[in-house]
């Protein structure tokens, strides 16, 4: 059979078939390009959002703070003057350690829950 101009090829079954038979394929795909866009969109909103977050950890009972953004960047430390009274500078840096590990912590916690509502969008499978 000829192939007019208003004629593809079937990737399927190497035939042309009319566009219009064609069309439901391709609002399928225009429907997955939006989807794909709306989640990107989405995505990059989520990181705005958690850069602009702040999670806060505590080590010693209180006596090292760290903050954080939402991403897990520490953006605060602070260290109580009574840290370093008859302390000494190894388990200071456990505590500052334990308090920064527990902020990245709680920060990739908060991003998963983001992400666990992004991931409640409608996907295609194998896409």
């Amino acid at each position: 059979m000829t192939a007019w101009p208003w004629m593809v090829q079937s990737r399927v079954s190497g035939t042309a078939v009319s566009a219009t038979e064609a069309a439901p394929a391709m609002a399928d795909f225009a429907q997955i390009l939006q989807l794909s866009q709306q989640v990107q969109g989405r995505l990059q909103q989520l990181q705005a959002e958690l850069a602009d977050r702040t999670v806060e950890a505590t080590a010693g009972g209180g006596l090292v703070r760290v903050k954080a953004d939402g991403r897990g960047m520490v953006r605060e430390l602070t260290i109580d003057p009574a840290a370093f009274e008859g302390r000494d500078a190894e388990l200071l840096s456990d505590l500052v350690l334990a308090a920064v590990a527990e902020v990245q912590r709680r920060a990739a916690e908060a991003a998963q829950t983001e992400m666990r509502k992004v991931q409640g969008l409608p996907f295609l499978p194998g896409l």
